[in-house]
């Protein structure tokens, strides 16, 4: 998978379980198991436990009172539109703050992100998909701004990634090569527009 950025073991097991919950893999009040997350990335638990609060902060995962760390029921469907629209603002207004000084470099590692994409959507897994996707969301953020991001990070975990409105996985992938081919352009006003178009 193309390199968001240097990421740390417990960076990538955060965004492995972040996407797998917004794609809908893991069910809503769920119980999330220290040990069983640590055989399975083969780390001790001490990691675990530190992702385990990284995404309890972005209101990923919720502490409850004699049931442990769970998994948090979504937005209510106003708080969701409202949420959705802060996304579209962060996103546009990272787009044009970043899209000029992106380097042929960045565009390598976009269009990394979009292969990344094509595999998951032909393979049709759900939480690939979603960890693409929002890999490819996040650089462009990251590339305004790390503070920018980490706002951006905790709205997006809030929202669970609607693939149902698509008739299929290509149209995603349409979407995103949409996205990718404008920025690669440097024509701000079709990545703007393609941007909206995606996140709704």
């Amino acid at each position: 998978m193309a390199e968001l950025f240097n990421r740390s073991v417990r960076d990538q097991i955060c965004d492995t379980i972040r996407s797998e919950v917004l794609s809908g893999a893991w069910n809503n009040d769920e119980p999330v198991r220290e040990q069983s997350l640590a055989d399975r990335f083969g780390v001790s638990r001490g990691p675990i436990r530190d992702v385990l609060s990284k995404l309890s902060n972005e209101g990923l995962l919720v502490y409850r009172q004699n049931k442990g760390v769970r998994v948090n029921s979504p937005p209510d469907e106003a708080e969701r539109e409202f949420l959705q629209s802060i996304r579209r603002q962060i996103e546009v207004y990272s787009l044009e703050r970043c899209i000029g000084n992106l380097t042929t470099h960045d565009d390598e590692q976009i269009e990394g992100f979009l292969l990344d994409l094509a595999v998951a959507c032909k393979n049709e897994k759900i939480a690939a998909i979603a960890e693409s996707d929002l890999a490819l969301h996040r650089f462009l953020v990251r590339h305004a701004s790390c503070e920018m991001e980490a706002v951006w990070l905790s709205i997006t975990s809030r929202l669970f990634m609607d693939y149902s409105r698509l008739g299929n996985y290509e149209e995603i992938l349409i979407e995103h090569k949409d996205i990718v081919q404008a920025v690669q352009q440097r024509d701000l006003e079709a990545a703007k527009a393609a941007l909206i178009a995606n996140i709704i």
